[in-house]
């Protein structure tokens, strides 16, 4: 537990004890859960940040588990990451029984996170519906699905069948408690890059706002899916508020606003630490006067190669000015590769470093969590 666990103890019981703004989600049939959670990121933003890591408990460093108990980061710190990252890739374009078992997967994942008191967000790597080729764009087999899914689309009834898998999965995750488990949802991510079917040389501003306000509709409206958040994140092409918007859906379709930056942070060894906090304020500008969350939403160095990443690059750039960032996520440790990692696992050399980040009173992990949910 940190040096800073009186303060958790402290907001604890200012979430308990004072009503707090109510905060407009998309969703007007928003769980209860789900509102408690929006409202009590909106609140630890002001002074805190919470770490993410995509696939944190399904597997690590040469390890894969089944029982969302172990993570590289609990076992480098002694917690597992606040947001944990998921994945809605495997619900499609897969024989039935693979989905089937993707389903049960996943649902495992989302409430063992909920009971522990950790907060899920679901990326999704969506299989082109229409071509092949994966959710990558291959210049020889991929099709542009986008105009295809949308409404008045030949493949828009497939689409809305692939939905509701997704729908099923939303509606089965029940913690402990019996309640339902609020997910921050984001779709159609890095939209402004090409390397993926739904990217900006694949369709048109108007095809792709289409897209992101169907998909929400159908899920929110159609399938009664209250319990998702939903979030907005280009890469970071972006250098204004207006290159940031360009396919924007509208601020009634939208509940955090974020974006991806790994090219400013260490990419192929290139750092622009500037640009990037340059970026993380026009994205947490727009946010404050939309009335809405932001959010880092991917971000981190492959294999952790500077033993001094997170609190040299990442937390110096997040504290260098005032921001209100809800969470931060880095990506996946895959369990094969000796390369592929984001997050130190024991023995790696930016341990110590990591261990000094994870101390600092500005990040939150999951054991600094207060309860979100109420």
């Amino acid at each position: 537990m940190k040096k800073i666990s009186l303060n958790v103890l402290l907001l604890s019981f200012l979430f308990a004890g004072i009503h707090l703004p109510a905060q407009t989600l998309t969703d007007s049939k928003a769980t209860k859960e789900t509102k408690a959670l929006y409202r009590n990121l909106h609140k630890l933003a002001e002074q805190h940040i919470l770490f993410g890591h995509q696939h944190a408990t399904e597997y690590g460093h040469g390890w894969v588990g089944n029982d969302y108990t172990r993570s590289d980061v609990q076992s480098v710190t002694g917690s597992h990451p606040a947001v944990i990252g998921v994945d809605f890739s495997g619900l499609s374009g897969r024989p039935d029984a693979m989905i089937e078992k993707t389903k049960e997967e996943l649902i495992k994942n989302i409430e063992a996170t909920y009971n522990r008191g950790g907060v899920t967000t679901a990326a999704w790597h969506f299989i082109n519906p229409v071509s092949p080729g994966g959710f990558y764009w291959v210049d020889t087999v991929s099709k542009p699905a986008v105009k295809y899914i949308i409404p008045g689309g030949s493949f828009n009834e497939a689409y809305k069948k692939i939905l509701n898998n997704i729908a099923a999965v939303a509606k089965r995750v029940k913690g402990k408690d019996g309640k339902t488990v609020p997910v921050i949802f984001r779709p159609f991510h890095e939209l402004d890059g090409d390397w993926f079917w739904w990217g900006k040389s694949h369709c048109t501003k108007e095809e792709f706002k289409s897209l992101w306000q169907f998909t929400i509709a159908y899920l929110r409206d159609s399938l009664q899916v209250h319990n998702f958040i939903y979030a907005f994140s280009p890469d970071c092409t972006f250098n204004s508020t207006e290159e940031y918007t360009d396919r924007y859906p509208g601020n009634e379709w939208v509940d955090i606003v974020g974006f991806d930056d790994y090219a400013d942070f260490g990419r192929d060894g290139k750092y622009d630490l500037a640009a990037g906090l340059k970026k993380l304020k026009i994205v947490n500008k727009f946010a404050a006067q939309s009335g809405k969350l932001a959010a880092f939403t991917e971000t981190g160095l492959e294999s952790v190669a500077d033993s001094n990443w997170y609190t040299g690059s990442l937390l110096k750039t997040l504290q260098q000015e005032p921001l209100k960032l809800a969470y931060v996520l880095v990506w996946r440790n895959d369990s094969k590769s000796a390369t592929h990692f984001y997050t130190p696992f024991p023995g790696h050399a930016s341990v110590p470093d990591f261990i000094k980040f994870y101390n600092d009173k500005y990040t939150w992990f999951e054991n600094d969590l207060p309860d979100l949910y109420k």
